[in-house]
This record gives structure tokens, sequence and C-alpha cells, in this order.
């Protein structure tokens, strides 16, 4: 009787070590989405099932979901699915403010989901923090050509990021504000868009030209917002790879976000604005122009049906005659460094990649592919996108924050700055020379 009593009292032990032996693969903070981090008895539950060798659920986060139509990437993840028998994917979804934050805090703690969706600005960090996996090594182990591949984005001659598609930033503009405002053509030129800004605002009803987000937690604006007006010029804020932000062409663009500033052009609240409030004031009708991703171009048509608006180019200096340089931004795929199932999350970013994937990806987004032989199918896409893509193709793709050291950081740091100078506590030199001072130590 004892002996019978001692075998069930190891069993049930062994059973009990197993269970605490099958941790998860990762873990997420918590989202603003309604597709929710797993709770600890659900993300339990899947490793054990993981690790009896009946499937495998890879977490992925991202800010992607929100903006496709409903459903698209469901789609996509069950024909993923469909042709990796044993392989389960969970999608994270918020948008990409709370997703970054999600994505960061994980680094930090080592819980990052499995496949995590990328800014090209975070790859610097994570790299430095040893959070996300070497894809050179795991495109070597699984004999994947990445000649296919548009681009990567390496630090020390390995890739950790993979551009899935690409958008860029065109200027929205509210069609009916302008016409409110007696505005028939669409701003070209600096002059043009500075004059157009002043029309269209209307304090007293709460109503604003343009919007600048600089939150300093999501220093994104100062990527696609500020200095996007330099490269519309074909400037540049770098010179043979180094920060070189005291030239004439980026002084240029500054006093023009300035003069917009101190005209009281711009939407209250830029210096705690992050992208997605941006979004919220324009699609509410609250904001004639904003520079933005075509990304959310369904995010907003879904918010307000009513909303009549268009996409122009960024208006380049007065005297510029050159192709203009366009702000792009990547919705970037990279797998977490602590993830037990890097082999099964390589598939999935495989899956995302190849020709026929990539295609269907692209023309759901509308979007430029990742993969260099995929063709995207605007075939009767409105007007609206084919004017975007024209634009687009009379310009050139401008990004110069991509692939630097610390790139948040820089952007972070430039922030600050200017911060100072919009508030009136310090010139637009001084603002410059210290950006470049500060920007110089992380080079």
């Amino acid at each position: 009787m004892k002996r019978k009593i001692l075998g069930l009292l190891l069993s049930a032990a062994m059973v009990a070590a197993l269970a605490a032996g099958c941790g998860s693969s990762s873990s997420s903070a918590g989202t603003d989405s309604s597709t929710s981090t797993p709770s600890s008895t659900e993300t339990a539950a899947a490793s054990t099932v993981a690790s009896s060798g009946d499937a495998v659920t890879l977490e992925f986060a991202q800010w992607w979901e929100p903006e496709l139509a409903e459903n698209a990437l469901r789609g996509l993840m069950d024909e993923f699915e469909g042709e990796n028998a044993g392989i389960k994917v969970k999608l994270i979804s918020g948008p990409y403010a709370s997703t970054k934050q999600q994505v960061v805090a994980g680094a930090a703690a080592g819980t990052m989901s499995d496949v995590v969706g990328l800014d090209g600005a975070w790859v610097s960090d994570f790299v430095k923090q040893g959070a996300i996996a070497n894809l050179t090594d795991l495109m070597k182990k699984n004999n994947y050509d990445d000649s296919q591949l548009a681009s990567q984005v390496k630090l020390n001659n390995a890739t950790y990021m993979i551009p899935v598609v690409n958008y860029v930033y065109p200027v929205f503009i509210n069609k009916d504000l302008m016409n409110k405002a007696g505005i028939t053509k669409m701003p070209t030129t600096r002059t043009e868009f500075r004059e157009a800004a002043k029309k269209l605002t209307n304090a007293k009803n709460n109503v604003y030209g343009w919007i600048l987000p600089l939150s300093l937690e999501a220093p994104n604006g100062i990527q696609n917002d500020v200095m996007s007006w330099a490269w519309a010029s074909g400037a540049s804020m770098l010179k043979d790879g180094k920060p070189d932000l005291t030239n004439a062409d980026v002084k240029s663009a500054i006093e023009f976000v300035k003069a917009l500033y101190d005209d009281g052009s711009i939407a209250p609240g830029s210096f705690t604005m992050a992208e997605q409030d941006k979004v919220e004031e324009f699609t509410n009708g609250r904001v004639g122009m904003m520079v933005d991703s075509l990304a959310h171009i369904k995010t907003i048509r879904k918010s307000n049906p009513n909303l009549n608006f268009v996409v122009t180019a960024l208006p380049a200096k007065d005297d510029y005659t050159g192709k203009r340089g366009m702000p792009y931004a990547s919705w970037g795929i990279g797998v977490a460094e602590n993830s037990k199932h890097k082999d099964e999350a390589w598939k999935l970013v495989s899956f995302l990649m190849s020709e026929s994937v990539n295609s269907k990806l692209s023309t759901i987004a509308n979007a430029f592919p990742g993969n260099v032989n995929s063709s995207p199918d605007f075939t009767g896409t409105d007007e609206l996108f084919a004017n975007a893509f024209a634009t687009y193709k009379a310009g050139y793709p401008a990004n110069e924050f991509v692939g630097l050291p610390v790139a948040e950081q820089l952007m972070r740091s430039f922030d600050e700055q200017l911060q100072l100078l919009l508030d009136g506590r310090q010139s637009i030199e001084d603002t410059l020379k210290k950006a470049q001072t500060d920007w110089e130590k992380n080079f």
C-alpha cells in the first residue's frame, strides 16, 4: 500500500515538474487592441502543447492588423498555418505607439514575442540589448536566398530586420476645409503651404492648418514631420555618413517649421503629441493638413467615411526644381532572441517574404513590396492611391534615419532641442549646434 501511495505521489510530482518546465516561449505587455496578450494560464497551456510535439504557438506582435482590412492579416496567418502543420500563430495587435511600448518592454525583460514587427529606428537599441536574433544566421541555417529581398537592415554585417512592405509619407489635405478657406490650389512650395496653413487655421473653432507630433516617448515626428521638409528639397542631414545638422538646407527647413509655429498654424499640444494623436485630429476634421503614412488611409476612412481628403507631395523650397525626396517607413520584421522556436519563427518570416504572399500583403496594404519579384495588384485602386504612387515615382524615397546608430535617441535629442526653439528659449543656431554635438557622441 505504501509503495502504491509513493508511486502516485511520484507520478504527480513528475506531471507538476513537466508543467513547470514548459514556460512560455515569450510573453507580452498589455495592448489596447481587441487582440489581447494571452493570460499566464493560456501561455503555459500553449507551451505545454508545443513541448508535447503537437503544435508550436508563435506570438506575432505588430501594429499592422489594425491598419489593414478586417481579417486580412489573420487570413494570411490561416494560410501559413495550412501550409505548416504543427505551427499556430497568435496575433498580438495594437496601434503603433502601444506596440512600440510593448516591444520595448519585452526587449528589456527578455519576454519579447517570437516574431515582432519592427521600425528601423528601433533596431540598433535592440541589437545592443541582445533582444533580437541574427537573421543572417537563420537565413544560412535554412538555406534562404536573400537576393530576393529588396532591402535588409544590418548592423555589423548581420541582418536584424527585413522590411516586409514600405510606405511613403505624403501630405494629407482636408479638401472640404480647403474649399471653405477659399484655397483652390494644392500647395507645392513652402510659401504656398504656409499661406494655406494660415487660411485653414480658425482657433476659435479649434481648427488648425498643420499638426506636428513631437512626443519624446515616440519621437518619430522628427523623422516624418520635420526632417522630411529638408529631404523634400533634395537636402541631407548627413555628410559622408556623419551628422551635418548645421548646414544651410537643414537650417532652412527648421526655420520653416518655426515660422509655422510662430504663425499659430500648428495644432496645440505638439510637445506631447504622438503619431496616433495626429491621425485622430485629422480624421476628426480639426486639422487641414498633415504628413502621414499611406497605411492610415483605410483607418481614416473607417473612422470617418465622409471625410473628403486628398494626398500630395511634400512642398519644396520655392526655388527648388530637382526630384523631391519623400519620407518612407517600413513594416519591418524580426525574430526575438528569447524565442524558443526560432526555426518556426523564421518559417513565418520567409512565408511573408515569399513572392506570392508579399504580393498579396503589399496589395492589401497599398504599399511597395519587400520582395523584388513581387508585383502588387493595384488594378482598380482608387484615385487617391494612384496619385500617391505617381507622386512617389516622380521623386525618390528618403529616410536617413534607417540604419543609423541609436536612431530613436538621435530623434529624441533633436526633439528636445527643437522644443526649446519653438518655446522661444534658444535660437536656431544654438538648436542645431547642440543637436550636432549630441549626435556626434553617438557616431
